[in-house]
């Protein structure tokens, strides 16, 4: 679902829709690891095994990495699919809401490289 915004708008009531709307996204992804194990599953284009996921995250260590998997599964960007094997096998995979924060994300690491490219005096 793609809408174009009016920035100019002189209704307050939806100005505080659109405050409430971007604090509510960003709640659901605060905290260090939250973006990084969002675009390693973006990069993977497919589901990650947990001890893929821990490599690919560079620093986070396995608890914090189990307490940010299941608050992005609770909030509903991820889907966690454990099978029944031995040994088990746990699998994580963006959701159709994690897809869509796909135009976001892109629109973020733009942002994040003109923000250094004008820090560096370009």
């Amino acid at each position: 679902m793609r809408t174009e915004h009016d920035w100019n708008c002189q209704d307050p009531e939806q100005r505080k829709v659109w405050a409430a709307a971007t604090s509510e996204a960003l709640r659901v992804l605060e905290g260090k690891w939250k973006t990084v194990i969002i675009c390693q599953l973006f990069a993977a284009h497919g589901p990650l095994r947990f001890s893929e996921l821990e490599r690919r995250v560079d620093g986070v260590n396995q608890k914090m990495l189990i307490q940010q998997l299941k608050e992005l599964e609770k909030d509903g960007i991820i889907v966690r699919t454990g099978y029944p094997e031995v040994p088990p096998r746990v699998e994580y995979n963006l959701s159709k809401l994690g897809l869509a924060l796909g135009p976001a994300m892109e629109a973020l690491i733009d942002w994040a490289l003109l923000r250094r490219a004008g820090m560096n005096g370009d």
